[in-house]
């Protein structure tokens, strides 16, 4: 099993930064994949940024060029830079994290960003 801690969440203005970060523990061998969804209320949830474990990211379009992924191995520890924050960036974002049998989610953390 993981299990995955984030934080990082709060209240920012449009245009500020965030970064958010997602501990990973447990079976961190297993791990493929990492990543961030977020979800807005009355939207569907949607893959924000993900990094594989050979290090190739992927991102929405709505934000490359905004946000970045990265990970902290001696950590264990995924994070999402996020510049230049819009308020229809405001979501919960989830952690997630995939190994070949079963995907992880984090509890999730509130991103709002105020105009």
């Amino acid at each position: 099993q993981v299990q995955l801690v984030e934080s990082g969440g709060g209240l920012v203005q449009a245009g500020g930064s965030l970064r958010l970060s997602c501990a990973a523990s447990g079976s961190i061998f297993s791990i493929n994949a990492m990543g961030w969804y977020r979800q807005a209320p009355g939207k569907q949830r949607e893959l924000v940024a993900a990094i594989t474990s050979g290090g190739s990211t992927n991102y929405a379009d709505s934000v490359k060029g905004r946000f970045t992924i990265s990970r902290d191995n001696a950590k264990n520890t995924v994070y999402l830079q996020m510049n230049s924050l819009k308020p229809e960036d405001t979501a919960v974002y989830y952690c997630i994290s995939t190994t070949y049998s079963d995907d992880y989610w984090g509890q999730g953390t509130q991103v709002t960003v105020s105009s």
